[in-house]
């Protein structure tokens, strides 16, 4: 009688914790590329009125998923600074919660929310995508350059669609909720400027590997 063959040796923490966040970024990737698609089909065909009923609470959820980043950086999970993890999340919950949400009268037929879950939807499908990848081993150069150079034109147009959801939702709430939507656009000026300059960091950190590997590769042919 043939001998059973030895179970397969249990994985390690850095094996769990790899496939953990495998799985994540994968089931992160797809639920914005559902948001992404929701908006670009249904935009031409009935315009910004049907946006929010077309995608606004999968959004919601699907952007609250995000909180567990906040997790993943405080345990080490990933690189992330938390303080700068905090504030991307953080920003992201309050327009989708207390924007959005409490609001939509004031915001959801804005074209500024469209273009707004444009800019998210977009830039996260590259992200997650390229962090799947990344976990595997193997990023193709196309996606590495979509992921440090979307961000130029896409963080831009978001953070300016959510500062004027946050303005039009302060106007509707009225005194003194208003008051304090205009204290949280006067913290977009520092803030966006420090998510800004610290994904421009990101992107001349990793452009520069990228020179020197081709540099390497030069050299050793």
């Amino acid at each position: 009688m043939a001998e059973r063959p030895p179970p397969p040796p249990p994985l390690t923490k850095g094996e769990v914790a790899k496939e953990y966040l495998t799985a994540y970024n994968s089931i992160c990737a797809l639920l914005w590329l559902s948001v992404f698609g929701r908006v670009v089909v249904i935009l031409p065909i009935t315009g910004v009125e049907s946006i929010y009923e077309a995608a606004g609470d999968f959004t919601k959820w699907t952007q609250t998923v995000a909180v567990l980043e906040i997790l993943h950086s405080a345990f080490g999970l990933v690189r992330s600074p938390l303080p700068t993890t905090i504030l991307q999340v953080a920003s992201r919950i309050l327009l989708v919660w207390a924007v959005v949400n409490q609001f939509p009268a004031a915001t959801s037929t804005s074209p500024f929310y469209s273009s707004m879950l444009i800019a998210w939807s977009a830039t996260e499908v590259v992200r997650y995508s390229y962090f799947v990848l990344n976990l595997r081993g193997s990023v193709p150069a196309f996606m590495t350059w979509l992921r440090y150079n979307m961000f130029y034109v896409l963080y831009p147009v978001g953070i300016t669609s959510e500062a004027v959801l946050v303005w039009k939702a302060s106007e509707a709430a009225g005194e003194p909720w208003k008051f304090v939507g205009w204290g949280v656009l006067g913290l977009y000026v520092p803030g966006s400027y420090v998510l800004y300059t610290y994904m421009i960091a990101q992107r001349r950190k990793v452009m520069k590997g990228k020179q020197a590997e081709r540099r390497n590769r030069a050299v050793t042919q």
